[in-house]
């Protein structure tokens, strides 16, 4: 039976941090379902649908990543439902820091409270890319700074385009 994970976030935009979390994850799951929030209280430079072709133009232009492995889907659902929808058990996060955890635990509790069967895995992102975020990145390209080190060919590119 094929392991398939839910990676929710928003992913606005994805970095080497979240790649190396879906690297990681393939050495225990056989796909996953990058899941990217439509609704939460953060406010999303790209539009839901926008983030969705950055994903894509990163994972699958940028690195190669196979196609048959990966599903980028936007999702304005309880995540627990959508581990339901792609038959699922097994939710991916990612943590950076320290302080990535509390508010991570909550959430894999609350998970598990709703939905009992699923598991959540926490991997973290190699040394290097542990102190990259989406918010760090966004206000660098937003002050004209070099962000190649961070996130993909055609994100830098796309973010480029969204501060001109």
């Amino acid at each position: 039976m094929k392991k398939i994970a839910i990676y929710p976030g928003t992913f606005d935009p994805i970095t080497y941090g979240h790649i190396d979390v879906i690297k990681k994850a393939f050495k225990v799951v056989d796909k996953i379902i990058i899941a990217i929030s439509e609704k939460n209280k953060k406010e999303h430079l790209f539009l839901s649908d926008e983030r969705v072709e950055i994903v894509k133009n990163a994972l699958f232009k940028d690195l190669n990543f196979k196609k048959n492995k990966i599903l980028v889907v936007p999702f304005s659902i309880l995540t627990t439902n959508l581990c339901k929808k792609y038959k699922s058990n097994i939710i991916l996060r990612g943590l950076r820091a320290v302080s990535d955890f509390e508010y991570e635990f909550q959430l894999a509790e609350m998970n598990r409270k709703l939905n009992p069967t699923i598991e959540t895995i926490f991997l973290m992102s190699d040394v290097k890319n542990q102190i990259i975020s989406s918010r760090l990145i966004k206000e660098i390209i937003e002050l004209k700074g070099d962000i190649r080190k961070f996130t993909t060919k055609s994100t830098v590119k796309a973010l480029k385009k969204k501060y001109e």
